[in-house]
């Protein structure tokens, strides 16, 4: 497996001017010391940042690598080891004395659409094909070893490539066995990812495996705002002199970064600290110990970063703060953050007692350690203000803009307020493996201003699925030819998995008609005879929701049960990564309100906002989401669409109303639309009108008091005890 020819091609190191410097960014304290602690202690378990678009977010994670200390790495090894490390290595062993060199840390990006070999490597297709030879290609997690490896918008990589980073990332190593390899490597990487929510949010069981989570936001302070501006503009005008500017404090966090590394191994950590770890998980009902043993590391590293030796009750409550908001999630409508006055309460006023601590350490900057935290327990943040490597004094703050945020826990992330939630959460339910019991704040039905408001939790919904066979993006609802599944073929295609033996078919077959192939004895395979697998799985469709709010559906309980149905219909749409869209029809028309869109939280706040009364115009309501089918079918053809239609199939808006819905239904059954139609009629006497609708739209009909699972599971068992 030695071979240090075939090092993968990496991104050059992201020192240079090419990138914004790390310590000019305004604000972010929250984000720059979630970074910082994973740099000192990469145990800690990488970060998640969340936040709206254009708040410097990948700026910050681009930057980090330049303030990272250089590393002195073994020439020949692929892997970038360092000399004399014990990991069992492909390339090693590594002696001390083994020819090195030093590099600045790397960053390496990973693509959202990258495939899996390319992510943990593969067969060396070029020697195997030209000389016969198994050997190794190394892919990301080996260029990135020692280094960050970051994900831009990971809420869009698939599953099971972000299970793939989290699991390497946690063991330290990468094991491969595919395509006749098998191999193991060292793969100690930071994983950071950066996402927007609005696009869609992440698993609770992905979520729990990122180390720490912040949420960033944009600063509303005009003083602030106006000077991102000026430094962006002075960096695109000339971004080595503005780098030039910031070049010390580059230096000077370089610096003190090596030093919190070189003491965290110091760091002791009490059990009396230890039992407070402890009493805070538990007060905040996560699941399982992770959170328990995330919150320790960040706290032990919070510690050296300040330039102590032992841990606080401040470094307990800086690290809880990152280490513990996103593991309240349960289910996606769940608000993130986390109760502070909660955590003050679970922390209590008295600091344990740290025993004898001979040397407490000294601040990089030249501070004691009571300098490096306030005395009201505040902490240190990475710079982001420019000119300093901590908290600027009081002069400072009078002359320069406040930061966007702080990193004291008394604020939000990057100065927003924190999110409002409930203290504690009864639920112990996981939303990706069972029914949910918890939803939105509950109501009774429509409100007296006419806005509905859900008043009953989701449930878990049967199985809605597009027919036949699709090519979208790999998900969970319906049957495709996906990137991941069971292989049903070969083809000759240049991307996906080897398939080995219809490559070994297809060279035999050639080597049949070619008389000069056999003349060496062997079967000879060429390139052209590479096959690829087709593979067989599930895709992820748009769950385009067309729901009635007119007046014939007001009523209070049918209202409860409609709400019930599309928030459950939302759940599961969370659950199999679907995007989710919303149309709404009532009076005289009918309106996008939620296009489509892989953020579920969104569809739920615009859900509660969602005004009811008045006519039917059902025709109006088909129409808008033919169009909104159209348009996504542009955008991503690939995707196929579900439309749900939740109505009584009443239509009572403007001449011919039936006759306008029925030919409404009619095209989109031409146009191919996949529909269901979810019938809300109630009562003792009934029309029949969602019936006919459905049979217009070439759809299934589907009762709302059938749309449960647990209804089919009551069904089946009622007839087999009656078979009985």
């Amino acid at each position: 497996m030695r071979d240090g020819s075939n090092a993968p091609s990496i991104p050059a190191p992201t020192g240079s001017s090419d990138h914004f410097p790390f310590t000019a960014v305004v604000g972010a304290d929250d984000l720059a010391l979630a970074l910082v602690l994973t740099a000192v202690s990469p145990e800690v378990g990488g970060v998640l940042v969340r936040g709206e678009k254009g708040t410097a977010k990948s700026t910050m994670v681009r930057g980090l690598a330049a303030v990272l200390p250089h590393q002195s790495v073994v020439t020949a090894c692929r892997f970038g080891c360092a000399p004399g490390d014990t990991a069992a290595c492909p390339d090693g062993p590594h002696d001390t004395d083994a020819p090195a060199h030093t590099r600045p840390a790397r960053l390496v990006e990973l693509p959202i659409g990258a495939t899996e070999d390319r992510v943990v490597g593969s067969l060396d297709l070029e020697r195997a094909l030209a000389r016969g030879e198994t050997a190794y290609q190394p892919g990301l997690l080996a260029a990135a070893n020692r280094g960050i490896l970051y994900v831009d918008e990971v809420n869009l990589l698939h599953d099971h490539l972000v299970d793939l980073l989290l699991d390497a990332a946690a063991m330290g190593r990468n094991t491969v066995e595919r395509d006749g390899v098998s191999v193991a490597h060292p793969a100690r990487v930071v994983l950071v990812g950066t996402m927007n929510p609005e696009e869609g949010e992440l698993r609770p069981q992905l979520l729990d495996r990122f180390g720490l989570t912040v949420e960033v936001a944009a600063p509303r302070d005009p003083c602030p705002r106006a000077e991102v501006v000026r430094r962006r503009l002075a960096f695109d005008a000339d971004p080595a002199a503005f780098a030039a500017r910031f070049d010390d404090d580059q230096q000077a966090l370089r610096a003190r970064i090596d030093e919190a590394r070189a003491r965290v191994r110091q760091v002791r950590l009490t059990d009396a600290v230890l039992t407070r770890v402890a009493t805070v998980c538990a007060g905040f009902e996560v699941d399982g110990l992770r959170a328990d043993i995330v919150t320790a590391r960040a706290a032990v590293a919070h510690a050296a970063w300040a330039g102590r030796t032992h841990v606080t009750l401040a470094d307990v409550r800086a690290a809880a703060r990152l280490a513990l908001p996103h593991r309240r999630r349960r289910n996606p409508f769940d608000s993130p953050g986390l109760d502070e006055a909660l955590l003050d309460e679970l922390l209590g006023d008295d600091e344990p007692d740290p025993g004898t601590d001979p040397d407490p350490g000294t601040d990089p900057g030249g501070r004691g350690p009571e300098q490096g935290t306030g005395g009201d327990g505040e902490s240190d943040a990475a710079p982001t203000d420019g000119g300093t490597t901590g908290q600027r004094t009081d002069t400072e703050h009078s002359r320069e803009p406040q930061p966007a945020g702080r990193v004291d826990g008394t604020s939000g992330p990057s100065g927003a307020a924190a999110p409002e939630t409930p203290t504690r959460s009864s639920v112990d339910t996981d939303p990706a493996d069972a029914p949910s019991t918890a939803g939105p704040a509950a109501g009774n039905g429509a409100g007296s201003d006419g806005i509905a408001a859900p008043a009953t939790q989701p449930y878990a919904a049967r199985l809605l699925r597009a027919k036949g066979i699709g090519h979208g993006e790999a998900g969970r609802r319906s049957a495709a030819l996906t990137t991941t599944g069971r292989r049903v073929g070969s083809t000759s295609a240049r991307t996906g998995p080897v398939h080995l033996p219809a490559t070994i078919r297809a060279a035999a077959s050639r080597g049949v008609h070619d008389r000069t192939a056999g003349a060496s004895g062997r079967l000879r395979v060429t390139a052209g005879d590479l096959r690829r697998s087709v593979l067989q799985g599930r895709e992820a469709n748009l769950v385009l929701l067309c729901v009635d709010a007119s007046g014939s559906m007001a009523a209070r309980k049918r209202l409860e049960a409609v709400t019930a149905a599309v928030l459950s219909l939302l759940l599961d749409a969370y659950r199999r990564r679907d995007k989710v869209g919303l149309v709404t029809f009532r009076g005289s028309g009918a309106e996008l309100a939620l296009p489509p869109t892989g953020s579920v939280e969104v569809a739920v706040r615009r859900l509660q906002g969602l005004p009811h009364g008045g006519r039917t115009p059902l025709a109006e309501g088909l129409v808008t989401a033919y169009e909104t089918v159209r348009i996504e079918r542009l955008r991503d053809p690939s995707r196929r669409a579900l439309l749900v239609v939740v109505t009584d199939g009443r239509a009572t808006s403007g001449p011919d109303a039936l006759g306008r819905a029925a030919r409404a239904a009619s095209h989109l059954r031409h146009e191919g639309v996949e529909s269901v139609v979810l019938d809300c009629e109630s009562g003792r006497f009934r029309m029949g009108l969602a019936a006919r609708l459905a049979e217009q739209l070439g759809a299934e009909h589907l009762p709302v008091d059938e749309l449960a699972a647990s209804a089919i599971v009551g069904a089946t068992r009622a007839a087999t005890g009656r078979a009985a």
